[in-house]
């Protein structure tokens, strides 16, 4: 079974952390950040990956640590899950139109983590959630789960509808790089023997 539980504690923060791989989508995400959530749903929803988050953070100071140690929880669940990463597609891309915008999404789950970010919002917030997280989940994620994650705005004009497609492409390059990939069964994909 490719799942994993994490439990990730600080004076700041309190997260916990399940995710199954094989999934179906199934999510239950409560961070106490509204918009957040929906972001993570979405997440779940279209990587296919079971998604169980809960989080108690210092929210009376902002939202900043929730959403920043939410990604480094599920970054550290998604390494765990993919084990030495035989076997997977490793890869994985998309290009997400969602109205006025169009987010590109490549990634690889290389053991390298880097990320590139072009795509920034236009304005600093979506109700009361500061866009800015937006990327420091992404960053937090892409160190953890040792990922090179290149997210680019190809256009759009509203910010719900940028982050929500940023969301939505990298989980569905996600779901593309940790599927299985029938001709690599037990393989590693790479030539350097390890990930």
């Amino acid at each position: 079974m490719r799942t994993a539980t994490i439990t990730r504690k600080t004076a700041e923060t309190e997260i916990s952390v399940e995710i199954n791989l094989d999934g179906t989508g199934v999510y239950d995400n409560q961070t106490g950040v509204g918009f957040f959530d929906h972001m993570l749903d979405q997440l779940a929803r279209h990587s296919l990956i079971d998604l169980k988050i809960r989080a108690t953070g210092d929210l009376h100071i902002d939202d900043h640590h929730t959403v920043e140690d939410t990604g480094i929880a599920l970054g550290q669940a998604l390494t765990k899950a993919l084990g030495d990463k035989r076997g997977i597609r490793r890869y994985g891309h998309f290009a997400l139109a969602m109205d006025d915008t169009q987010v590109a999404c490549a990634l690889d789950l290389s053991g390298r983590p880097f990320l590139v970010w072009n795509c920034d919002m236009p304005t600093q917030k979506i109700g009361s959630f500061d866009t800015e997280l937006v990327r420091e989940f992404f960053q937090a994620l892409s160190t953890n789960g040792l990922i090179t994650l290149h997210i680019d705005r190809v256009h759009g004009f509203n910010s719900h509808h940028i982050a929500e497609s940023a969301f939505k492409a990298v989980a569905r390059a996600l779901r593309m790089a940790v599927e299985p990939d029938p001709r690599m069964a037990g393989v590693l994909p790479s030539t350097k023997g390890a990930l």
